[in-house]
């Protein structure tokens, strides 16, 4: 099993800068996109065992732009422009996407707009509302999500201490053991002080849930030529919200799987099924 962890490295894409994790290989190119608030990091279980036969660039999209959810926050266009940015930047080339969350509607949203950079793709759990969201003008207070993550805790004196808070929390129990610990490594940073924030603030995991609903990307999944695999936690909070079957049949090439006893949060909560479903289906002819 390989061990080497990633370099971390940054790009310039002209006016910005994007950290990403890289991980060196001598096959294709996997870029790997990761959920709204959360850290590249919690791709390395999985990336680390394709490592080697793949080259797997996966980018950190929280706060490489100024912005604010009481202002619309980012536009996740913005952030399919920012990815396709790096893609020439790197002189990537054609290449397999996988993306959760928030990231599967990026990498959409990427490919739909530069077809050529998309071999296949993996989308888990991708957000596409319903087209009424698109249209309608809220406050983060009337956001589901963002009234909720501005709110979110955001210090503690220990790594310690988020343990044993993220232990007793309903929310992170599903989790695999790594997972939790990786986050808790590289999703919290040091302060001045001596206590810990979440890398990615309340205010700025707010900014991206905002984001999500500046743009629809349902005109878009028709232009995505590509074979596509749309991926479903059997107990996913989003089920009564978003239809993702209908997502899989209205891409050209699209097909549907659904992960047993899974929620939202699949790749945290079960990569080795995660590992399984890349490995099969990007190497497939």
């Amino acid at each position: 099993m390989p061990n080497d962890l990633p370099e971390i490295l940054f790009q310039d894409i002209g006016d910005s800068s994007i950290q990403y994790l890289h991980y060196r290989g001598n096959g294709p190119k996997i870029v790997m996109l990761h959920a709204t608030g959360f850290s590249p990091w919690l791709w390395h279980p999985i990336a680390r065992e394709l490592s080697g036969q793949f080259e797997i660039i996966a980018p950190y999209f929280c706060d490489h732009r100024e912005t604010d959810p009481e202002k619309g926050g980012l536009n996740w266009l913005q952030l399919a422009e920012d990815l396709y940015r790096l893609y020439e930047a790197l002189n990537i080339g054609r290449s397999f996407l996988v993306g959760h969350s928030m990231g599967a509607t990026v990498i959409t949203l990427a490919n739909a707009l530069n077809s050529h950079i998309g071999e296949k793709m993996i989308l888990i759990e991708p957000i596409f509302l319903p087209d009424d969201f698109y249209t309608t003008q809220i406050t983060v207070d009337e956001h589901p999500l963002a009234s909720k993550s501005i709110k979110r805790r955001n210090r503690w004196e220990s790594r310690e201490e988020i343990k044993q808070d993220y232990i007793a929390n309903s929310f992170f129990q599903p989790w695999d053991d790594e997972m939790l610990d990786l986050y808790i490594k590289h999703g919290m940073t040091e302060i001045d002080d001596g206590g810990l924030e979440l890398t990615c603030s309340p205010l700025r995991e707010a900014s991206l849930f905002m984001g999500g609903l500046k743009y629809d990307p349902w005109p878009f999944v028709e232009k995505v030529t590509c074979p596509v695999l749309v991926v479903e936690g059997e107990f996913s909070e989003n089920r009564n919200l978003i239809d993702l079957k209908k997502i899989a049949d209205t891409f050209p090439d699209g097909s549907y799987h659904m992960v047993e006893d899974a929620g939202h949060l699949i790749p945290m909560e079960k990569p080795g099924d995660i590992l399984a479903l890349i490995k099969s289906f990007l190497m497939a002819s």
